[in-house]
């Protein structure tokens, strides 16, 4: 059997997302390539590796015993790697970070810029991604750093404390809601949305508003916090953004800023890997950066 590194890196992603779409695209493939790249795989090793079915794939009991070796080797590659970068003199090296959308937009630029500018042959893969897909790619070994909320099936990983991100409720000063401390989600149902054009943020609110049954209403979505900040103050509708956008955009966008009372709404992100001892050398000093000074 001659499988490549980039077969098992593909391999692992479409067995941890349960779809070859999506582990095409955690692999950088086409979907074409991709499947092409699956097929060839059953064809070489004669074994059927993936149960292909209306909902997805699942791996057969051969596919199983893949994945374990793949991700046996990908972290034997990834510890080599760290440890011949300990011998090399001016070569570049890339850690791999998946972040949801709360840590990528508040809180990672300034703590990731402050290690870059100390860093400098150190490039970042940093991408956005739910905290669930993130928890399952850490696992697999498709990354080497997360950030994510601790809730998100991060059993076996190592954690530590990043950040707690609270969402808040902005509106324009004469909004009915202005005068409240706090309200329920709930409450806002039946409301007019600014919502996020795209993220795992938007994808989490949507996913409430879906569990009680009902479907927000956007006026409009778009690609920023500070837009949908600039856009309740104007009166447009309200948002729900994290705090310290909410913060951070108070005074030039004339907005009030409303608690959301439900428990999910306040949230504790943590930074995670594997294991810290698998890490390559860059990887363990920026994990350890992201986990000094957790902010409060």
């Amino acid at each position: 059997m001659r499988f490549d590194l980039t077969d098992l890196r593909l391999f692992l992603a479409v067995v941890d997302a349960g779809s070859i779409t999506h582990g095409a695209a955690e692999a950088g493939l086409s979907l074409a390539a991709a499947s092409e790249r699956l097929r060839d795989m059953e064809t070489v090793g004669r074994v059927v590796l993936l149960e292909r079915g209306r909902r997805g794939v699942t791996p057969t009991e051969a596919g199983e015993t893949l994945a374990h070796h793949a991700r046996a080797i990908l972290q034997q590659m990834t510890r080599m790697r760290g440890e011949l970068g300990e011998y090399a003199k001016g070569v570049r090296a890339t850690v791999r970070v998946l972040a949801n959308t709360a840590a990528m937009t508040e809180f990672l630029p300034d703590r990731l810029s402050l290690w870059m500018a100390e860093n400098p042959q150190t490039d970042l893969d940093l991408k956005e991604r739910q905290s669930g897909e993130i928890a399952r790619s850490i696992a697999a070994g498709l990354a080497d750093i997360g950030v994510l909320f601790e809730t998100a099936g991060t059993e076996g990983l190592t954690l530590r404390p990043f950040a707690v991100d609270r969402l808040v409720v902005v509106a324009a000063h004469g909004h009915d809601l202005a005068a409240m401390a706090r309200v329920r989600f709930a409450d806002l149902l039946d409301r007019h949305f600014i919502g996020l054009a795209a993220g795992a943020l938007q994808d989490h609110i949507d996913a409430r508003a879906a569990m009680t049954g009902a479907r927000l209403k956007f006026r409009v979505k778009l690609r920023t916090f500070d837009g949908i900040c600039r856009a309740a103050g104007n009166g447009a509708g309200i948002g729900i953004v994290p705090e310290a956008a909410a913060r951070r955009c108070r005074r030039s966008a004339r907005i009030a800023v409303i608690r959301l009372a439900d428990a999910w709404a306040t949230r504790r992100l943590s930074v995670c890997a594997r294991s810290e001892e698998e890490l390559t050398p860059p990887a363990a000093s920026l994990f350890r950066h992201l986990a000094a000074n957790p902010v409060s």
